[in-house]
């Protein structure tokens, strides 16, 4: 198993493609926007010609008004591994979500249980307020679990302190297995990274493509959907601040700048993640180098 690690906008999925050509591999994508259909400009898939060239799975596996979450996430991963593997091909892991490349490299946690009146209770709180406001709770009692989850996470939010209210203890405490070591037994993971003014540059061309290529237009039409998009899909970077441009509370020039801060912030999370993880080749990339240099370079690692 190879897995091709970085923040956003790094190069990651060219690069696996044309990874996967060279040693006779096909993709699993590990990105959790990536999984919905019709939601294709606002998180960069690659292109259609790539798409059939490469088979990529985990990609445009659920309807944009489905949830999708890390427990789905592990099984499609797993049912691909093994279809890859009886191909006699090599399994080729792209992708940027860390949480689940957490789940994969160390397993979920064994948690309590649930209590429905206490998630009901959130959940409403939520609904009337925003997830801020939760989020800033959780930061009291949980600050690791804060610095984990993303202010817009209403599910994983509403987790946390479900997991607080029920045992007094924070949800944090409960993942020791983060801090264990992980099961890198078949793994050569390759991490890319550039600096960090290179890394925003590339963020804001992509963003400004994605204005150029329709995100737009893209947004509009799942809102015009019979079914209405999941929160998790609705809160996605890119569709929520253009859901807010189309409903008029801010205008194209100031989602399009939305989107880049935005953009930065998550790949600071990703950044902050993944000093966590271990056994990682990186690979320090300049800001012209050509996909051909990074290819050879991973291939003298994976040899």
């Amino acid at each position: 198993m190879i897995l091709i690690l970085g923040v956003t906008a790094s190069g990651k999925g060219r690069l696996g493609y044309e990874l996967a050509k060279s040693i006779n591999g096909e993709i699993i994508s590990i990105d959790s926007m990536k999984v919905y259909r019709g939601m294709d400009v606002g998180t960069a898939k690659p292109p259609a010609e790539r798409l059939q060239a490469i088979k990529h799975h985990l990609v445009d596996v659920v309807e944009p008004c489905e949830s999708f979450g890390v427990d789905r996430f592990l099984e499609l991963t797993e049912t691909a591994r093994r279809e890859i593997v009886a191909a006699g091909k090599t399994p080729v892991c792209v992708g940027g979500t860390a949480m689940y490349i957490k789940a994969l490299l160390y397993g979920i946690f064994d948690g309590p249980g649930g209590d429905e009146g206490i998630r009901m209770k959130l959940r409403a709180e939520a609904e009337e307020f925003g997830p801020g406001p939760l989020h800033g709770r959780l930061g009291e009692v949980d600050p690791i679990a804060a610095g984990r989850i993303h202010p817009n996470d209403e599910k994983r939010i509403v987790r946390a302190l479900e997991v607080f209210e029920l045992t007094g203890k924070p949800i944090s405490s409960f993942q020791s297995q983060f801090d264990a070591e992980p099961n890198l037994e078949g793994w050569t993971i390759i991490g890319l990274r550039r600096d960090k003014e290179i890394a925003s540059r590339r963020i804001n061309a992509r963003v400004k493509k994605m204005i150029a290529d329709g995100l737009a237009d893209e947004v509009r039409g799942l809102l015009a959907e019979e079914k209405p998009l999941s929160k998790q899909a609705a809160c996605a970077i890119g569709y929520a601040e253009m859901i807010d441009h189309l409903n008029g509370k801010m205008t194209l020039e100031e989602a399009t700048e939305r989107i880049k801060i935005n953009t930065r912030r998550l790949a600071k999370g990703q950044r902050t993640w993944f000093k966590t993880f271990k056994g990682v080749n990186w690979l320090d990339l300049e800001e012209d180098e050509t996909v051909e240099n990074v290819l050879a370079r991973t291939l003298e690692i994976i040899s």
